[in-house]
């Protein structure tokens, strides 16, 4: 496993969501909490080592205050399945992946109907929670066997009729990590199609995605 990398494609989707205002079900964090954990996050998952324990940590004691957030378990998840890459020992690495990846399974068993509500920063927890684990599973080896799962979350999310309803960022952040995943799999035009989407509606990632359509092959 390759502690430098593990899950860092993570930052080309969910971590590089723009916080949109608005409040929602019960289960979510005030945003006031919530802001400073997801900027640990982001700074974790754009490779500051030094932020992943601090990351996990705030997103721990937001879960001990709400228990029943299923967004709030799947970043605790995430965060933990991060610090696979803190350290070099083998099964310290396995150990946090399996770790994180259980609490996201049971995330996305929390879910009922009442989480297509408003969860954290305008987004329905449902589609949050799906795409939190879509990205972590697509991110760990391939070993793990969690790619199938990932995809299949990944297409719920974008399939979902609250998609269209979501923030613009989330949205964005949803096409770019389909993009990045068609890319890899060499579904150029998918991937094209997904980049030029976040272009086109001016989301902040736009830039970030006519990089990444420079990035295919013609």
């Amino acid at each position: 496993m390759n502690g430098s990398t593990f899950p860092r494609t993570l930052a080309a989707a969910v971590f590089t969501l723009v916080l949109a205002t608005g409040q929602g079900i019960s289960h979510a964090a005030p945003d006031a909490q919530f802001r400073p954990a997801f900027q640990l996050f982001n700074q974790a998952s754009a490779g500051d080592k030094g932020a992943v324990d601090a990351a996990a940590d705030a997103f721990d004691a937001l879960l001990q205050a709400e228990p029943s957030s299923p967004v709030l378990m799947a970043y605790s998840g995430a965060s933990i399945a991060m610090k696979a890459r803190t350290t070099l020992l083998p099964w310290k690495k396995i150990g946090f992946a399996e770790d994180g990846l259980a609490t996201l399974d049971k995330s996305l068993a929390l879910l009922t109907p009442a989480h297509d509500a408003i969860g954290q920063h305008g987004t329905p927890a449902s589609l949050e929670t799906r795409f939190v684990a879509a990205s972590t599973f697509l991110a760990v080896p391939d070993f793990m066997h969690r790619g199938a799962r990932g995809s299949a979350l990944l297409a719920e999310v974008l399939a979902s009729p609250l998609f269209a309803q979501a923030p613009l960022p989330f949205q964005a952040a949803v096409w770019m990590r389909a993009g990045a995943q068609a890319a890899k799999e060499n579904r150029v035009a998918d991937a094209r199609r997904f980049f030029e989407q976040v272009v086109q509606r001016g989301a902040p990632q736009a830039e970030q995605a006519r990089a990444a359509l420079q990035g295919l092959p013609s």
